[in-house]
């Protein structure tokens, strides 16, 4: 493997090529400024056009859409399964459908397109109510509630297509479990699968799990005492997937990523996703960053054979946001504490900056220019300590309406590690 192309743009892509940067050249399209100020390669070519010996899918987005079928047709190895396997994160009703099917524990569910059969469900269930759109949402698209009319209103506004067009046309009410959550990704080479650290990120906006659901406010690995759940997943979660997959005819090659609720009753499945988790891929390859490359290649040729061995030490990400986000984030504020690379100003080790939602404008200066602005990553050798270098270097940067979480790993107990 000499060069590899990561389709992206943003914190997740950056990492993963900072990372694969370490055993290859790298090729992101189409990339951030952040990235090409970081020494990474970026282009607006297609991944059809571009000569790979790997290209690696960030996004769900041309998953769902069939990018790596089309590159397998051509010779290429590609890390992100084809159309087929994509459909366990396109669309939540086939996913819940399919985990049925398989005997995979999850949530009592239902999925309606119509408003009146959706409202009487939702009188059968107890609050808090969980509602999600069919489609892809950017992870936006769920809403638990404890309000009755907020929740029926909110099957009016996705079915109508007014809160998510296409994707909020059909709906999956599901109950709702209780007990702490955690990411789970697996590497699947077509038959094998491997876990990586568990990781745990934090999707609500506001301290303490408040406010709207996000794509994801910061992260932290690895989960400490998780070896008896994390076999139970492998065991009850993953490894029925695999089964299904398999009498289904879809050779899954890329990563797995399993939401997963603890419950008393044990882990239970609340989504899949076919890619990399963000923010957790900012954390996790931390653990990985050295031998990331040979990992991925391994797996998308169907010959990752031994499990992953992760570095020591611990990681915590924490996210920059825009004011407004997730709903009507500010973009255009200039971006204080980064240097000319993107990397802070004054530099800390241990410490990455991956850029998400900035641009550069004409005199040089880093903007903002999404919702999720940057993700701040340090590796260091406790969940602790890592925390507190990811504080001290977002101390260092700051911008207009910049909005962050304090609480990221605040309450983790190392010593059951």
């Amino acid at each position: 493997m000499s060069r590899v192309v990561v389709v992206g743009s943003g914190a997740r892509e950056h990492a993963l090529a900072w990372a694969l940067g370490r055993s290859a050249d790298v090729v992101v399209t189409p990339g951030n400024s952040g990235m090409a100020a970081h020494g990474i390669a970026t282009t607006s070519a297609s991944p059809l056009d571009l000569e790979a010996d790997l290209v690696v899918i960030g996004p769900e987005s041309p998953l769902v859409e069939g990018l790596a079928d089309e590159l397998r047709r051509r010779g290429i190895a590609v890390f992100g399964p084809g159309l087929e396997g994509a459909r366990l994160e396109g669309s939540k009703a086939y996913m819940k459908e399919f985990l049925a099917a398989a005997g995979v524990p999850t949530a009592r569910f239902g999925v309606f397109e119509d408003e009146n059969a959706a409202d009487e469900f939702l009188r059968t269930m107890s609050a808090p109510y969980v509602i999600k759109t069919d489609g892809l949402a950017a992870g936006k698209g769920v809403l638990v509630t404890h309000d009755l009319d907020a929740a029926r209103a909110d099957v009016r506004a996705k079915l109508s297509g007014t809160a998510f067009g296409e994707a909020g046309r059909r709906v999956v009410i599901e109950e709702a479990l209780t007990g702490p959550e955690c990411s789970v990704m697996v590497l699947v080479d077509g038959v094998r699968a491997w876990p990586l650290v568990a990781a745990q990120d934090f999707k609500r906006v506001g301290e303490g799990d408040t406010g709207a659901n996000t794509g994801g406010m910061g992260a932290y690995c690895p989960m400490p005492g998780l070896t008896h759940e994390l076999d139970e997943v492998m065991e009850h979660i993953v490894t029925p997937t695999l089964r299904e997959l398999a009498a289904r005819g879809v050779d899954y090659r890329g990563v797995l990523y399993a939401g997963v609720m603890l419950t008393p009753r044990g882990p239970y499945l609340l989504e899949y996703n076919v890619r990399f988790g963000d923010p957790e891929t900012e954390v996790v390859v931390r653990l990985y960053e050295d031998t990331l490359g040979r990992i991925l290649d391994d797996c998308a040729r169907g010959r990752l054979e031994m499990p992953p061995t992760s570095a020591p030490g611990a990681a915590v990400t924490v996210v920059l946001a825009a004011r407004g986000y997730p709903e009507a984030p500010e973009f255009g504020h200039v971006i204080e504490g980064l240097g000319d690379d993107g990397q802070l100003a004054e530099p800390l080790e241990g410490v990455v900056v991956f850029h998400a939602g900035t641009r550069r404008d004409d005199s040089g200066r880093f903007m903002t220019h999404g919702g999720r602005v940057l993700a701040i990553s340090a590796h260091a050798e406790t969940i602790a300590l890592a925390r507190g270098l990811a504080y001290r270097a977002v101390d260092q940067v700051h911008f207009e309406g910049r909005v962050i979480r304090s609480d990221i790993a605040r309450d983790v107990k190392e010593e059951e590690a």
